[in-house]
């Protein structure tokens, strides 16, 4: 009988092939961890030339190490929730997201980052309770570490968490340890906690609510065509005034001073405007298309792509000081030997921030964009501009009533307001069941819930499991920041003393 086993030679050579697809996988599973490290060590360099003989050298160093990791994971967490809707409703690619995100995420934090920030974020802990140079320093790299390696973790695990309650809870916990609960301002905590709760339902509440405006003013109309040219000029000018006044509002303080009402009267100039622009574009746009949902999405595409990058230049320029604002006042406090309640940011520094969040959001950013846009809840255009839009204007309203909300609390908030919007809408909405009725010749007289829980279940359009993971995190983020941040900080002590 022939022997059919393969000779030692071929087995070998399958072996070798084997190791070396493993090692080539494994690899490439290392490149962007190692472009990270060589961008942290380069920032650890810049600092040192920048700060060489001035006293207090190593910690800045140490420091501006600490930040860009800082940095690094804002991008990979923070900035999916800017794009991410546009990536799932296949408005661009991801490479496209990717690079637009990272240009305008730079400008954002060079153009228009805030040029003063405060030394203890947000007024959380008394400066004078942390009067001494050795306790704050400490407690600011603490702080950083904490809320790094928080984010760090909440990105292996697809969880995206607002970058802003990190580090409030990295502050908090570093300024318990170094001066006990007394130093800590436990109003400005509350509004901080009820910003868990106000952000995601006032993001859904307003992008469900668009949806619903979309869904019955122009999908469930009979021309689809008119309805859209009618209304999407609208829909659009209120976006660029939502924009307007948003950027007017916290994306340009480095560059002027604009209060609330000067920033409303400039969104409704600028959305004024946009809709005279877009109605004979819309109109050109929409010549020849098929009276179909397919010929509306089209239309909110390049939309969608203008508020993905304006949202990014919004992030930049306000979320760049969760990386450098601890970093900037570790960097006064090293230099000049005291606690100051408000530094300046010097350019460096700047560039750390605004640079690790761009790297960070091309190496590890695809991740949690794919969460947010693609697995949460199933978006098209349409939907991802509610949630753009939503995004704009739930901050708007926020600020006007002197609310602090997250950004990131928002956007999830909104891709969850319209995947429970749509759950609601396809069981029960009888506007959806007259449609149907006219249209396809059916006679059904009710729209009644599924009863079966196998088949509920099926029909579900949000993902529980994600939707329970991200709740958790949310939940979690300032207390467990603030923990680590507590032990971190009696390690610093000991290290910087």
């Amino acid at each position: 009988m022939q022997n059919l086993k393969k000779p030692t030679l071929d087995k070998d050579l399958d072996k070798l092939s084997h190791m070396e697809e493993a090692a080539g996988t494994l690899g490439r599973g290392l490149i962007a961890p190692g472009i990270a490290l060589i961008f942290i060590v380069l920032c650890a360099l810049g600092a040192g030339a920048s700060v060489s003989g001035t006293p207090g050298s190593v910690i800045i160093i140490a420091a501006a190490a600490i930040g860009a990791y800082m940095a690094l994971n804002i991008g990979a967490n923070d900035v999916a929730n800017n794009v991410g809707p546009a990536v799932g409703s296949r408005a661009m690619t991801m490479i496209t997201a990717l690079f637009i995100a990272a240009i305008f995420e730079s400008a954002g934090a060079l153009i228009a980052g805030g040029d003063v920030v405060g030394t203890i974020s947000k007024g959380i802990i008394d400066p004078a309770s942390v009067a001494s140079p050795s306790v704050f320093t400490a407690a600011m790299m603490a702080a950083l570490v904490s809320s790094a390696l928080w984010i760090n973790l909440a990105t292996w695990i697809g969880a995206p968490v607002s970058t802003t309650h990190s580090i409030v809870g990295g502050v908090m916990g570093a300024g318990i340890a170094a001066a006990g609960f007394y130093s800590v301002n436990w109003p400005t905590m509350g509004s901080i906690a009820a910003s868990w709760v106000i952000s995601p339902i006032l993001g859904g509440i307003i992008a469900a609510g668009f949806l619903a405006f979309i869904k019955t003013f122009i999908i469930y109309q009979d021309d689809k065509i008119a309805a859209a040219r009618r209304w999407v000029p609208v829909l659009i000018g209120v976006m660029a005034g939502a924009f307007a006044s948003y950027l007017a509002l916290k994306g340009l303080k480095k560059i002027i001073k604009i209060d609330m009402p000067i920033s409303l009267v400039i969104g409704a100039i600028v959305g004024a405007i946009v809709w005279q622009i877009m109605r004979p574009i819309i109109r050109r746009q929409s010549e020849g298309m098929e009276n179909r949902n397919q010929s509306l999405r089209t239309l909110f595409s390049v939309p969608l792509v203008c508020s993905a990058a304006l949202l990014s230049f919004a992030h930049g320029a306000n979320d760049v000081a969760n990386a450098v604002g601890p970093l900037a006042a570790i960097v006064h406090t090293a230099e000049l030997g005291d606690v100051a309640s408000k530094v300046s940011i010097p350019l460096w520094v700047m560039a750390v921030g605004a640079f690790g969040i761009s790297f960070g959001l091309l190496l590890f950013g695809p991740k949690l964009i794919a969460m947010v846009g693609q697995q949460i809840t199933k978006l098209n255009p349409m939907r991802a501009y509610c949630v753009s839009l939503s995004a704009a204007i739930t901050v708007i309203i926020a600020s006007g009533l002197g609310l602090p909300v997250s950004s990131t609390h928002i956007a999830v908030g909104a891709v969850f307001g319209v995947g429970f919007f749509r759950e609601w809408f396809t069981e029960r909405s009888k506007l959806r069941l007259e449609y149907v009725n006219k249209h396809d010749g059916t006679e059904r007289k009710e729209v009644r819930p599924v009863r079966n829980r196998e088949e509920q279940a099926r029909r579900h359009l949000v993902r529980r499991a994600h939707f329970m993971t991200i709740v958790a995190a949310w939940v979690v983020t300032v207390p467990a920041a603030a923990v680590l941040s507590a032990a971190l900080y009696f390690v610093m002590v000991k290290l910087i003393a």
